[in-house]
């Protein structure tokens, strides 16, 4: 114990590596008792307290054992040239003074064990959370971010849907995970970053561990709102009677027929899933039937359909402007009684600008430009409004376009209805045909009603409100 002690206190390496030790410890010991007091700070604490610390404690711990090891190396030459050597230590634990060194050296020891312990387990849980999912790589993680928090799954983690329950996935998410951060830390990421189509766990053994395809959900009624580009923003309705189908009994009915457990459908598609070339389709008496637009090109890949195939963004979803503006003077962000305000809302969203605060300025300057030129009436009575508006439009904006990553309008289609992308009618196109002559339909009916196509006041929402 006293060589032992000796060779720790006569080389720099070991006290710097105790140095170190002992600071790091007494950090994340702190840290940890912070957050056990309600303080959360930002993602970077937990990655400060829970990955860097920690590995700069066990490069300290490693530092001792090595400034020991050359200590000795250095008593054994001095030995070797005639110089007397420190005495071999002996362990008398009856010795009193022994016994407690030892004492004191198996308690540090433990505790070493209890932090490093709890700096992995918490290390593991701060990489869980969304927050370190979405704001540690802020400038490219900031587009998706932004986009899930206005999403239905915005309380739901990150984990639970890109790796799901069970050790496998969490390991290859994990060493999936250095690769990107090599990226990120080089910036040899791409921009806009593509849609991870082809590394996502199957939908059933993540979407389906809360939504079951076996649950029949029926028929729903979905309001689209609308308004025209005139100058009293004309509001109009489309009311559709959506079939959502899934399974009743022994048969499956209406758009969730594509899961049913009996049914098996395959297709070939590009890389990107956007054009898709041939559908194999099983059906629940095993008959197999093929439908084709024509001859795939090499390196067309074949898949075995899931929830993400239509549902490709369920969790960050870019709208489209019209979409966009149509929703806020629904809901009155945006004033209804401004005049051409929807035209000169998406004409000025479409714009280009250099980045999101360009943007910004730029839809203020020009909507006040628009009513101080049209209507100075306007202008100089509803000044607030026209700010406000601006203010409404400047967050849109900021919500779907990113110039930094190279994201604009469209960029990541939502494969959900037929508005803004192919959705539905990369198969429903009536251009896939069986060699028996049978085409999969285009036939708006099979997926919803039309109860009202842009309508000013639709009696159908009046017969339901009674």
């Amino acid at each position: 114990m006293k060589s032992f002690f000796i060779a720790l206190t006569r080389n720099p390496i070991s006290l710097f590596g105790a140095a170190v030790v002992t600071a790091t410890g007494i950090l994340i010991v702190t840290l940890f008792t912070f957050e056990l007091f309600g303080f959360e700070g930002g993602p970077y604490s937990g990655i400060l307290a829970y990955l860097i610390l920690p590995v700069l404690f066990i490069a300290g711990l490693l530092l001792i054992p090595l400034g020991i090891f050359r200590q000795r190396r250095r008593d054994r030459q001095a030995a070797a040239r005639g110089e007397a050597p420190p005495a071999f230590p002996v362990l008398d634990l009856n010795d009193a003074r022994i016994r407690n060194r030892a004492l004191v050296f198996a308690v540090l020891t433990a505790l070493n064990v209890v932090i490093l312990a709890t700096a992995t387990y918490k290390g593991v849980e701060t990489m869980d959370t969304t927050r370190f999912c979405g704001k540690t790589c802020h400038s490219v993680m900031q587009p998706e971010f932004t986009a899930f928090q206005r999403s239905p799954h915005a309380n739901v983690r990150c984990v639970d849907c890109h790796i799901g329950p069970g050790a496998g996935w969490f390991v290859k998410s994990k060493l999936s995970g250095v690769g990107q951060v090599v990226a990120v830390t080089t910036g040899i990421y791409p921009r806009p970053i593509p849609t991870p189509v082809h590394n996502l766990r199957p939908a059933r053994e993540t979407c389906q561990q809360c939504h079951w395809p076996s649950k029949f959900v029926g028929d729903r009624v979905k309001v689209i709102p609308g308004f025209g580009d005139d100058e009293a923003n004309a509001e109009q309705k489309t009311v559709l009677l959506m079939r959502v189908g899934g399974k009743e009994g022994s048969a499956s009915k209406g758009i969730h027929w594509h899961v049913d457990p009996g049914v098996r459908i395959r297709y070939l598609s590009d890389d990107k899933r956007e054009t898709i070339y041939e559908i194999e389709m099983r059906n629940a008496r095993g008959e197999v039937r093929r439908y084709a637009s024509g001859a795939a090109p090499a390196g067309a890949v074949w898949r075995t359909m899931d929830c993400v195939d239509c549902h490709n963004r369920p969790s960050h979803t870019f709208h489209m402007p019209v979409e966009e503006v149509d929703t806020a003077m629904s809901d009155g962000r945006l004033p209804k009684d401004l005049p051409f305000l929807h035209r000169e809302s998406i004409r000025l969203l479409k714009a280009p600008y250099p980045s999101q605060e360009a943007a910004r300025k730029g839809i203020a300057q020009g909507l006040q430009d628009f009513y101080a030129k049209q209507y100075p009436a306007v202008a100089a009575s509803r000044g607030a409004a026209i700010r406000d508006s601006a203010a409404v439009l400047g967050v849109i904006y900021g919500s779907n376009v990113f110039p930094s990553m190279k994201i604009g309008w469209g960029t990541y289609p939502n494969h959900i209805g037929h508005e803004n992308s192919p959705g539905c009618f990369r198969c429903h196109d009536d251009a896939h045909k069986s060699k028996d002559g049978r085409t999969i339909s285009q036939d708006c009916s099979l997926c919803h009603g039309l109860l009202a196509v842009q309508e000013k006041d639709p009696a159908i929402l009046k017969s339901l409100q009674q």
